[in-house]
Protein backbone atom coordinates (compact mmCIF):
# COMPACT_ATOMS: atom_id res chain seq x y z
CA UNK A 1 0.00 0.00 0.00
CA UNK A 2 3.00 2.29 0.49
CA UNK A 3 3.14 3.70 -3.00
CA UNK A 4 -0.63 3.95 -3.42
CA UNK A 5 -1.12 5.95 -0.21
CA UNK A 6 0.66 8.94 -1.73
CA UNK A 7 -2.33 9.87 -3.87
CA UNK A 8 -6.05 10.15 -3.21
CA UNK A 9 -6.83 7.78 -6.08
CA UNK A 10 -4.38 5.21 -4.72
CA UNK A 11 -5.95 5.49 -1.27
CA UNK A 12 -9.44 4.94 -2.69
CA UNK A 13 -8.32 2.06 -4.91
CA UNK A 14 -6.61 0.38 -1.98
CA UNK A 15 -9.69 0.56 0.25
CA UNK A 16 -11.93 -0.79 -2.51
CA UNK A 17 -9.71 -3.78 -3.37
CA UNK A 18 -10.43 -7.15 -1.81
CA UNK A 19 -7.82 -9.45 -0.33
CA UNK A 20 -7.79 -11.84 -3.28
CA UNK A 21 -6.34 -15.33 -3.54
CA UNK A 22 -6.05 -16.92 -6.95
CA UNK A 23 -3.84 -17.96 -9.84
CA UNK A 24 -1.23 -15.47 -11.03
CA UNK A 25 -0.26 -14.91 -14.64
CA UNK A 26 2.77 -17.21 -14.32
CA UNK A 27 0.57 -20.07 -13.07
CA UNK A 28 1.33 -20.11 -9.35
CA UNK A 29 -1.38 -19.56 -6.73
CA UNK A 30 -1.16 -16.89 -4.09
CA UNK A 31 -2.46 -13.56 -2.84
CA UNK A 32 -2.68 -10.53 -5.10
CA UNK A 33 -0.39 -7.65 -4.14
CA UNK A 34 -2.11 -5.02 -6.26
CA UNK A 35 -5.51 -4.23 -7.71
CA UNK A 36 -4.21 -5.15 -11.18
CA UNK A 37 -3.10 -8.58 -10.01
CA UNK A 38 -6.46 -9.15 -8.33
CA UNK A 39 -8.37 -8.31 -11.52
CA UNK A 40 -6.14 -10.60 -13.59
CA UNK A 41 -6.92 -13.66 -11.44
CA UNK A 42 -10.31 -14.09 -13.08
CA UNK A 43 -13.45 -15.91 -12.02
CA UNK A 44 -11.92 -18.57 -9.77
CA UNK A 45 -10.21 -16.08 -7.46
CA UNK A 46 -11.46 -15.97 -3.88
CA UNK A 47 -12.09 -12.78 -1.94
CA UNK A 48 -10.64 -13.98 1.33
CA UNK A 49 -11.68 -10.95 3.37
CA UNK A 50 -15.31 -11.27 2.26
CA UNK A 51 -15.30 -14.95 3.18
CA UNK A 52 -13.57 -14.31 6.50
CA UNK A 53 -15.82 -11.52 7.74
CA UNK A 54 -19.07 -13.06 6.55
CA UNK A 55 -18.25 -16.42 8.19
CA UNK A 56 -16.96 -14.72 11.35
CA UNK A 57 -20.09 -12.61 11.69
CA UNK A 58 -22.32 -15.61 10.99
CA UNK A 59 -20.53 -17.63 13.66
CA UNK A 60 -20.77 -14.75 16.12
CA UNK A 61 -24.52 -14.47 15.54
CA UNK A 62 -24.95 -18.21 16.04
CA UNK A 63 -23.08 -17.96 19.33
CA UNK A 64 -25.14 -14.96 20.53
CA UNK A 65 -28.50 -16.52 19.68
CA UNK A 66 -27.48 -19.90 21.13
CA UNK A 67 -26.57 -18.15 24.38
CA UNK A 68 -29.92 -16.39 24.35
CA UNK A 69 -31.73 -19.69 23.76
CA UNK A 70 -29.88 -21.42 26.62
CA UNK A 71 -30.52 -18.58 29.07
CA UNK A 72 -34.21 -18.19 28.21
CA UNK A 73 -36.53 -18.91 31.14
CA UNK A 74 -40.21 -18.59 31.94
CA UNK A 75 -39.52 -15.51 34.06
CA UNK A 76 -38.58 -11.98 33.08
CA UNK A 77 -36.03 -12.15 30.24
CA UNK A 78 -32.66 -10.45 30.50
CA UNK A 79 -31.34 -7.99 27.94
CA UNK A 80 -29.92 -10.57 25.51
CA UNK A 81 -32.98 -12.81 25.61
CA UNK A 82 -35.27 -9.80 25.30
CA UNK A 83 -33.36 -8.64 22.20
CA UNK A 84 -33.45 -12.11 20.63
CA UNK A 85 -37.19 -12.42 21.28
CA UNK A 86 -37.81 -8.99 19.79
CA UNK A 87 -35.91 -9.85 16.59
CA UNK A 88 -37.68 -13.21 16.27
CA UNK A 89 -41.11 -11.65 16.83
CA UNK A 90 -40.34 -8.89 14.33
CA UNK A 91 -39.34 -11.36 11.62
CA UNK A 92 -42.20 -13.72 12.47
CA UNK A 93 -44.77 -10.91 12.13
CA UNK A 94 -43.42 -10.03 8.68
CA UNK A 95 -43.51 -13.66 7.56
CA UNK A 96 -47.09 -14.18 8.81
CA UNK A 97 -48.34 -11.01 7.14
CA UNK A 98 -46.70 -11.68 3.75
CA UNK A 99 -46.12 -15.41 3.32
CA UNK A 100 -49.28 -17.50 2.92
CA UNK A 101 -47.75 -20.91 2.39
CA UNK A 102 -47.07 -23.59 4.98
CA UNK A 103 -43.37 -24.23 4.42
CA UNK A 104 -41.69 -24.28 7.88
CA UNK A 105 -38.22 -23.44 6.56
CA UNK A 106 -39.17 -19.92 5.45
CA UNK A 107 -39.27 -18.17 8.85
CA UNK A 108 -35.89 -19.53 10.12
CA UNK A 109 -34.26 -18.80 6.77
CA UNK A 110 -35.61 -15.25 6.65
CA UNK A 111 -34.49 -14.68 10.26
CA UNK A 112 -30.99 -15.84 9.32
CA UNK A 113 -30.92 -13.61 6.25
CA UNK A 114 -32.07 -10.52 8.17
CA UNK A 115 -29.64 -10.71 11.10
CA UNK A 116 -26.73 -11.85 8.91
CA UNK A 117 -27.17 -9.08 6.35
CA UNK A 118 -27.69 -6.56 9.15
CA UNK A 119 -24.46 -7.66 10.88
CA UNK A 120 -22.49 -7.41 7.63
CA UNK A 121 -23.98 -3.99 6.91
CA UNK A 122 -23.10 -2.73 10.39
CA UNK A 123 -19.41 -3.29 9.63
CA UNK A 124 -19.72 -0.22 7.40
CA UNK A 125 -19.87 1.90 10.56
CA UNK A 126 -16.35 0.84 11.60
CA UNK A 127 -13.89 3.65 10.67
CA UNK A 128 -12.47 2.81 7.28
CA UNK A 129 -8.78 2.91 8.30
CA UNK A 130 -8.83 0.99 11.56
CA UNK A 131 -8.94 -2.63 10.45
CA UNK A 132 -7.06 -2.17 7.12
CA UNK A 133 -4.24 -0.40 9.00
CA UNK A 134 -4.14 -3.20 11.57
CA UNK A 135 -4.00 -5.73 8.73
CA UNK A 136 -0.97 -4.02 7.15
CA UNK A 137 0.89 -4.45 10.44
CA UNK A 138 0.63 -8.22 9.86
CA UNK A 139 1.68 -8.00 6.21
CA UNK A 140 -1.84 -8.19 4.76
CA UNK A 141 -2.05 -5.84 1.76
CA UNK A 142 -5.83 -5.41 1.48
CA UNK A 143 -8.76 -5.80 3.85
CA UNK A 144 -12.37 -4.91 3.04
CA UNK A 145 -14.43 -5.47 6.17
CA UNK A 146 -17.94 -4.98 4.73
CA UNK A 147 -18.94 -8.18 2.91
CA UNK A 148 -22.04 -6.57 1.40
CA UNK A 149 -19.86 -4.12 -0.56
CA UNK A 150 -18.68 -7.17 -2.53
CA UNK A 151 -21.13 -8.13 -5.31
CA UNK A 152 -19.96 -11.73 -5.03
CA UNK A 153 -21.48 -11.92 -1.54
CA UNK A 154 -24.74 -10.14 -2.31
CA UNK A 155 -25.30 -11.99 -5.58
CA UNK A 156 -24.45 -15.28 -3.87
CA UNK A 157 -27.22 -14.70 -1.33
CA UNK A 158 -29.69 -13.52 -3.95
CA UNK A 159 -28.98 -16.53 -6.19
CA UNK A 160 -29.59 -18.83 -3.22
CA UNK A 161 -33.00 -17.20 -2.76
CA UNK A 162 -33.61 -17.48 -6.52
CA UNK A 163 -32.87 -21.22 -6.54
CA UNK A 164 -35.31 -21.68 -3.65
CA UNK A 165 -37.92 -19.73 -5.61
CA UNK A 166 -37.44 -22.06 -8.59
CA UNK A 167 -37.53 -25.14 -6.36
CA UNK A 168 -40.76 -24.21 -4.61
CA UNK A 169 -42.36 -22.96 -7.83
CA UNK A 170 -41.89 -26.39 -9.40
CA UNK A 171 -42.69 -28.26 -6.19
CA UNK A 172 -45.96 -26.42 -5.50
CA UNK A 173 -47.21 -25.87 -9.06
CA UNK A 174 -45.57 -28.71 -10.89
CA UNK A 175 -43.44 -28.35 -14.00
CA UNK A 176 -46.53 -27.78 -16.14
CA UNK A 177 -47.89 -25.06 -13.89
CA UNK A 178 -44.52 -23.32 -13.66
CA UNK A 179 -44.01 -23.41 -17.42
CA UNK A 180 -47.58 -22.25 -17.90
CA UNK A 181 -46.95 -19.17 -15.78
CA UNK A 182 -43.98 -18.32 -17.98
CA UNK A 183 -45.74 -18.85 -21.31
CA UNK A 184 -49.47 -18.10 -20.88
CA UNK A 185 -49.24 -14.57 -19.48
CA UNK A 186 -49.39 -11.58 -19.71
CA UNK A 187 -50.90 -11.99 -23.21
CA UNK A 188 -53.50 -14.63 -23.93
CA UNK A 189 -55.59 -15.63 -26.92
CA UNK A 190 -57.51 -18.59 -28.26
CA UNK A 191 -55.79 -21.39 -30.13
CA UNK A 192 -53.99 -21.19 -32.58
CA UNK A 193 -53.07 -17.55 -31.90
CA UNK A 194 -51.89 -18.52 -28.41
CA UNK A 195 -49.00 -20.39 -30.04
CA UNK A 196 -47.74 -17.14 -31.53
CA UNK A 197 -47.84 -15.46 -28.11
CA UNK A 198 -45.88 -18.20 -26.32
CA UNK A 199 -42.35 -16.93 -27.17
CA UNK A 200 -43.39 -13.33 -26.41
CA UNK A 201 -44.78 -14.31 -23.02
CA UNK A 202 -41.75 -16.46 -22.29
CA UNK A 203 -39.41 -13.59 -23.06
CA UNK A 204 -41.30 -11.08 -20.90
CA UNK A 205 -41.84 -13.44 -17.96
CA UNK A 206 -38.30 -14.80 -18.25
CA UNK A 207 -36.84 -11.31 -18.00
CA UNK A 208 -39.08 -10.55 -15.00
CA UNK A 209 -38.00 -13.81 -13.32
CA UNK A 210 -34.28 -13.27 -13.90
CA UNK A 211 -34.55 -9.66 -12.77
CA UNK A 212 -35.48 -10.78 -9.25
CA UNK A 213 -32.06 -12.11 -8.15
CA UNK A 214 -30.22 -9.38 -10.06
CA UNK A 215 -32.18 -6.56 -8.44
CA UNK A 216 -32.08 -8.24 -5.02
CA UNK A 217 -28.30 -8.58 -5.02
CA UNK A 218 -27.36 -5.35 -6.78
CA UNK A 219 -29.66 -3.19 -4.65
CA UNK A 220 -27.92 -4.31 -1.47
CA UNK A 221 -24.46 -4.04 -3.02
CA UNK A 222 -25.06 -0.62 -4.59
CA UNK A 223 -26.34 1.04 -1.44
CA UNK A 224 -23.60 -0.30 0.82
CA UNK A 225 -20.86 0.32 -1.75
CA UNK A 226 -21.98 3.94 -2.12
CA UNK A 227 -22.04 4.37 1.64
CA UNK A 228 -18.53 2.94 1.97
CA UNK A 229 -17.29 5.21 -0.81
CA UNK A 230 -18.61 8.28 1.01
CA UNK A 231 -16.82 7.22 4.20
CA UNK A 232 -13.58 6.81 2.21
CA UNK A 233 -13.95 10.24 0.58
CA UNK A 234 -14.58 11.84 3.98
CA UNK A 235 -11.50 10.09 5.37
CA UNK A 236 -9.39 11.84 2.74
CA UNK A 237 -10.22 15.15 4.43
CA UNK A 238 -8.12 14.18 7.46
CA UNK A 239 -4.99 14.79 5.42
CA UNK A 240 -5.96 18.34 4.42
CA UNK A 241 -5.09 20.28 7.58
CA UNK A 242 -6.86 20.92 10.86
CA UNK A 243 -9.86 22.73 9.35
CA UNK A 244 -10.49 20.01 6.76
CA UNK A 245 -9.92 17.30 9.37
CA UNK A 246 -12.40 18.89 11.77
CA UNK A 247 -14.95 19.26 9.01
CA UNK A 248 -14.31 15.66 8.01
CA UNK A 249 -14.92 14.47 11.55
CA UNK A 250 -18.26 16.26 11.71
CA UNK A 251 -19.25 14.96 8.29
CA UNK A 252 -18.26 11.45 9.23
CA UNK A 253 -20.38 11.59 12.38
CA UNK A 254 -23.37 12.98 10.48
CA UNK A 255 -23.07 10.42 7.70
CA UNK A 256 -22.64 7.56 10.20
CA UNK A 257 -25.85 8.55 11.99
CA UNK A 258 -27.75 8.75 8.70
CA UNK A 259 -26.11 5.56 7.43
CA UNK A 260 -27.55 3.60 10.36
CA UNK A 261 -30.92 4.01 8.65
CA UNK A 262 -29.50 2.76 5.34
CA UNK A 263 -27.84 -0.23 7.02
CA UNK A 264 -31.04 -1.36 8.75
CA UNK A 265 -33.31 -0.51 5.83
CA UNK A 266 -31.32 -2.52 3.30
CA UNK A 267 -31.32 -5.59 5.56
CA UNK A 268 -35.08 -5.17 5.99
CA UNK A 269 -35.67 -4.78 2.24
CA UNK A 270 -33.61 -7.89 1.47
CA UNK A 271 -35.65 -9.82 4.03
CA UNK A 272 -39.04 -8.57 2.81
CA UNK A 273 -38.27 -9.24 -0.85
CA UNK A 274 -37.15 -12.75 0.03
CA UNK A 275 -40.50 -13.36 1.73
CA UNK A 276 -42.41 -11.85 -1.20
CA UNK A 277 -40.56 -13.93 -3.80
CA UNK A 278 -41.07 -17.15 -1.85
CA UNK A 279 -44.74 -16.31 -1.38
CA UNK A 280 -45.11 -15.81 -5.13
CA UNK A 281 -43.49 -19.20 -5.66
CA UNK A 282 -46.18 -20.81 -3.48
CA UNK A 283 -49.14 -19.06 -5.14
CA UNK A 284 -51.08 -20.60 -8.00
CA UNK A 285 -51.90 -18.29 -10.87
Amino acid sequence: MASEELTASGYIKHHLTNLTYGQHADGHWGFAHSAAEASEMGFWAIHVDTMFWSILLGGLLMFIFSRAAKSATAGTPNGLVNFAEWVIDFVDDNVKSTFHGNTPIVAPMVLTIFIWVLAMNLMDLVPVDWIPHLATMFGIHFMKVVPTTDPNATMGMSLTVFFLVLFYSIKVKGIGGFVGELTLQPFSAKFPFSIILLPINLFLEGVALLAKPVSLGLRLFGNLYAGEMIFILIALMYGGGIIAATSGGLLQLAWAIFHILVVVLQAFIFMVLTIVYLNMAHEHH
